[in-house]
């Protein structure tokens, strides 16, 4: 019926092409310059979180144990919205304010964190405690054996999953709109609220995030062909 109405009225049909075609060029700047930027951001320091903790889950230290292993079921444990919003709207009431792209950022990047260090964890356990040998027996103190033995081959191993979390760290960043960091989901709900076309605008945001996430894909299976190189079968 929607469709129908839509083409049977040239005037309609018209006016939802301008309204595409105006909002494309603010989707995209909002994608450009707050989606990607959050998504890269946050995925880097929460990679740097992630093999701190999956280093400290595997340390003889118990302390260190623990406090990465409540962090990790802190943050998996609750939703990332509700993380935004103790981050943006709660921590004021305590005298903290942060302004919302920063917030975004905190919040993803201890999200990332948490979930990646159990991947980076994985990929450093599947490595056969022989490599760790080898290098002990050369005289490698465990952190150069960590440098220059297992992280490398725990790298290569743990690039498909990580790969796959930061396209949907993309998606996820539609989140950061509820604490109105203006990235390309808010800048749609700001052009609906002013055109009341939902489904033009929301389908119209959901085929850019697709073709971002696309791209991503292509990248992803580039790099994980070239690593598959350097793999001894």
């Amino acid at each position: 019926m929607y469709l129908n109405s839509i083409f049977a009225d040239p005037v309609k049909l018209e006016r939802l092409i301008s309204i595409a075609e105006s909002s494309l060029l603010p989707l995209l700047k909002g994608a450009l310059f707050y989606t990607l930027p959050l998504a890269i951001i946050s995925f880097i320091i929460g990679i740097i979180l992630a093999v701190l903790t999956a280093l400290a889950r595997i340390s003889s230290l118990k302390i260190l144990k623990g406090i990465a292993r409540f962090y990790v079921s802190a943050i998996r444990g609750t939703p990332l919205l509700v993380q935004l919003y103790i981050l943006f709207y709660g921590l004021p009431n305590l005298g903290i304010m942060i302004d919302p792209f920063p917030a975004a950022v905190i919040g993803f990047s201890l999200s990332v964190g948490a979930y990646s260090s159990e991947i980076i964890r994985a990929a450093i356990l599947s490595i056969p405690k022989g490599q760790w040998e080898a290098g002990s027996s050369i005289g490698m103190t465990y952190s150069q054996n960590l440098k220059r033995i297992i992280l490398p081959q725990a790298t290569r191993v743990s690039i498909p999953p990580l790969s796959n979390s930061f396209i949907g760290l993309v998606k996820d960043t539609s989140l950061a709109s509820t604490i109105l960091v203006t990235e390309m989901f808010r800048k749609a709900q700001e052009i609906v609220a002013t055109t009341y076309e939902v489904l033009l605008l929301y389908t119209e945001a959901a085929l850019i995030y697709w073709v971002i996430c696309f791209i991503l894909s292509i990248i992803q299976q580039r790099i994980e062909v070239r690593l598959d190189r350097y793999v001894t079968r």
